[in-house]
């Protein structure tokens, strides 16, 4: 009766019959590396942050350098004009070592708000001259915009655009000159409305003090307007220059490093931000430094005849009244060579110095950040490591990576259990067989 159950308990074993609830798939082994749809999905993601966070730093540090250009050196811009117009001075402050004593006493009996007089006047000044750009470019065919692809006639029709945008301008340039200098102790803080009010009368010749020596504005136009177009153009030729060269530089040594590692390195952010910084900074420098002596005796022609006062830059204590009597421009050019020296046209070039010294500071932190930034969204991602030894893996085993597009093989729970108990159930039909025999 025992032999009869071995075949009953055999044939029980293999007849399971597998149901819904006992389908299990296979566990194969985890991939070392990831799927591959991760993997791009990873990346993806992280070159899109990358991206984002590249944009951001660019648009924090061109709102820094523009904060920088406009509002930082506007204390210096004040104090470089009002030594221009001091034909009295003892004190030229053609270095910056003698304004020094000068900004402690001011900032001692005015304080530090007189430095920044003027600038809401000089930012309005700069969007007329964007206004009349735009306008005349859309009522003329003179272009506002040209590339280095443009034919020379298109460059001059571009530089006469900017000349009669300075012209249309002049009168509001003198008004926010006048506004930059004139001592707070003085007079009443002007406001937008009354720049306004002032250029227009500037214009018209109404409201402003009637004297002889008050210039009329078609004698100014074309001295700012020359003044004007050849700031913009040393600009844009050292701007160029300087791109140029580091466009130069930068595809030398990307070469160098594809032809050492066989990669293409991608643009970091400080290549793709930090020039253009740089030829801002290097183009306004060198027009500031050409352009100093014409701007000196521009700046006195504005200041004739408005009877403004200003700070007394000997001592920085007490104000003093401006009087002039120049016939034009090459009149108050011979006047100043004459009765000054050749460094009179320099007066105030210690201001222009501590100027772009505070510029070139905020440059260079820049630079380290953009370079720390670089640093740290190149920095590659730590992987797991690599088995050395692949041929340790069996032969009938293969990664997931290697056969992506292999099914997985479902399994029934009973033919598990079948074949866990395959070696009892053999033995057992090998004794029921020795037996029979």
């Amino acid at each position: 009766m025992g032999d009869r159950t071995f075949p009953r308990r055999l044939n029980e074993v293999r007849s399971v019959d597998p149901s819904p609830s006992d389908l299990q798939w296979i566990q194969d082994n985890p991939d070392y590396f990831g799927s591959l749809e991760n993997m791009n999905m990873k990346e993806s993601k992280n070159s899109s942050t990358s991206d984002q966070l590249q944009a951001a730093t660019g648009y924090v540090i061109g709102v820094t350098s523009i904060f920088a250009e406009h509002i930082l050196s506007h204390p210096f811009i004040v104090l470089r004009r009002q030594c221009q117009v001091h034909h009295n001075g003892v004190w030229y402050h053609n270095t910056p070592f003698t304004l020094v004593t000068v900004l402690v006493q001011l900032q001692r009996h005015q304080g530090m708000s007189s430095l920044w007089k003027g600038i809401v006047s000089v930012l309005m000044s700069k969007g007329i001259l964007m206004v009349n750009e735009t306008v005349i470019s859309e009522l003329t065919p003179l272009p506002k915009e040209v590339t280095r692809h443009s034919s020379p006639r298109k460059h001059l029709e571009h530089l006469l655009l900017k000349g009669l945008s300075y012209i249309l301008a002049t009168p509001f340039l003198a008004t926010s000159f006048i506004e930059t200098i004139q001592a707070d102790i003085s007079s009443d803080k002007p406001g937008p409305i009354d720049f306004i009010k002032e250029g227009l009368s500037r214009v018209m010749g109404w409201g402003m003090p009637q004297t002889t020596r008050l210039l009329p504005v078609y004698t100014l136009i074309l001295p700012t307007a020359m003044m004007g177009v050849s700031q913009y153009v040393i600009i844009q030729v050292a701007r160029a220059t300087m791109l140029s060269s580091f466009k130069q530089r930068e595809q030398e040594m990307r070469d160098k490093s594809t032809s050492v590692d066989g990669k293409e390195h991608e643009e970091s952010l400080y290549n793709k931000y930090f020039p253009e910084m740089m030829a801002n900074f290097a183009g306004n420098l060198l027009a500031d430094v050409l352009l100093f002596p014409l701007e000196t005796v521009i700046h006195r022609l504005y200041t004739q005849g408005t009877r403004t006062i200003i700070d007394n830059l000997d001592t920085g204590v007490d104000v003093i009244p401006i009087s002039t009597n120049y016939q034009g421009f090459f009149d108050c050019f011979r006047s100043i060579i004459v009765e000054e020296g050749i460094s009179g046209l320099y007066r105030g070039f210690g201001a222009l110095i501590l100027q772009y010294a505070l510029q070139a500071c905020l440059l260079k932190f820049s630079k380290y950040m953009f370079e720390k930034v670089s640093k740290e969204l190149n920095t590659p991602v730590s992987m797991p490591p690599v088995p050395t030894n692949m041929s340790q893996t069996p032969p009938g085993k293969q990664r997931t990576a290697d056969r992506p597009n292999q099914p997985r093989q479902p399994e029934v729970a009973g033919q598990q259990q079948q074949r866990s108990q395959q070696p009892q159930a053999s033995y057992m039909e090998q004794a029921y067989r020795n037996q029979r025999r």
